[in-house]
């Protein structure tokens, strides 16, 4: 997303997000699925529209708590197809609460989402598209390949010039280790 690095800096959506997160190393397993439904929710739409909904998804969503969001039924469910706060489509908000509950069974059995993302680094992008379409739900090439970008286990969030690329770098995130 090398443009991206030209439009953020100063913007007032994608300037916080492009020099504070986008592409820096992520391990909270909240913070992860946050991003990985966030991805989900951009799909077929512009990435400003999710920026500027972020903070009602968050608010609609208990925070992205996994737990939590996988414990909803149709009462919740139903809750947020009404909110017109939210990006209201029911694939995308039947997914993330689906994958919550797989997010929760791979924290039973890896011990956190980011061990789970762990153990299977390093992979190539299609390697990681295949794993992540036999494991969740609303995960194409686009969803996972910027949700990977997005937390620095592939390379290509920020251009080798942008400033936004030398602090990463300096963090050690695992594309730049050569894995």
């Amino acid at each position: 997303m090398s443009g991206y690095c030209d439009v953020a800096p100063g913007h007032p959506f994608h300037g916080p997000y492009h020099e504070q997160e986008y592409g820096f190393p992520l391990d909270d397993d909240r913070a992860l699925f946050e991003r990985l439904c966030l991805e989900i929710f951009q799909a077929g739409l512009s990435w400003l529209i999710v920026l500027k909904k972020r903070p009602a998804l968050v608010a609609a969503f208990d925070g992205f708590e996994p737990a939590r969001v996988a414990a909803y039924g149709e009462a919740e469910r139903a809750r947020l197809l009404a909110d017109a706060g939210i990006i209201r489509n029911r694939r995308k908000i039947d997914a993330v609460i689906a994958n919550a509950a797989t997010v929760e069974r791979l924290r039973a059995e890896h011990g956190s989402f980011a061990a789970w993302i762990a153990a299977h680094h390093p992979r190539d992008k299609a390697s990681w598209v295949r794993l992540f379409g036999q494991t969740f739900r609303f995960t194409g090439g686009e969803v996972v390949g910027e949700f990977l970008m997005s937390i620095a286990i592939l390379p290509g969030a920020h251009r080798e010039d942008c400033p936004v690329q030398a602090r990463i770098r300096a963090l050690d995130p695992p594309w730049a280790r050569g894995g």
